[in-house]
């Protein structure tokens, strides 16, 4: 069974609103900046929860349809984490990356990066941690991109 997500964008302070076909919605507080290459998510919540982390995944997942889908998620405003949120952003590091584009962390709390620590993940998934920092990896990425698929 498919189901539909439709995500509506208010202007300047973003929430997010996500309707399930059973007429229930879920507000995760976000913060989108649309970039010319990429698209800074930035949850405003101060605790992310398995739920949180569900509805975070399907965001992610729909920012993969864009035209330019980039990613860089801020983690500077989130202080607790669920175990989910983990394993959910190993899994959206790979669909990005096996799709061609840059998905970059950006300001995580000290408990999500002692988790990511004991996974021995914190070289394999882009950390930085500052935004700018994170957007210079995904402009050089997207260099990257060009010059190699320039020499084919």
């Amino acid at each position: 069974m498919t189901m539909r997500i439709n995500i509506l964008y208010l202007r300047d302070f973003h929430n997010l609103i996500i309707f399930t076909p059973i007429n229930r919605f879920q507000i995760m507080n976000v913060k989108t900046d649309t970039k010319e290459r990429f698209t800074v998510l930035k949850p405003m919540d101060s605790d992310i929860t398995a739920e949180k982390t569900s509805e975070l995944q399907r965001i992610l997942t729909e920012l993969l349809k864009l035209e330019n889908p980039n990613v860089v998620v801020n983690f500077d405003e989130v202080e607790n984490t669920c175990p989910e949120l983990v394993q959910m952003l190993i899994e959206m590091h790979e669909k990005f990356y096996q799709d061609d584009h840059s998905f970059v962390i950006c300001g995580i709390p000290d408990s999500l990066m002692e988790k990511l620590t004991e996974l021995e993940m914190e070289d394999v998934l882009n950390v930085t941690p500052t935004e700018s920092e994170a957007w210079d990896i995904v402009q050089m990425e997207e260099i990257e991109r060009e010059l190699l698929n320039g020499e084919d």
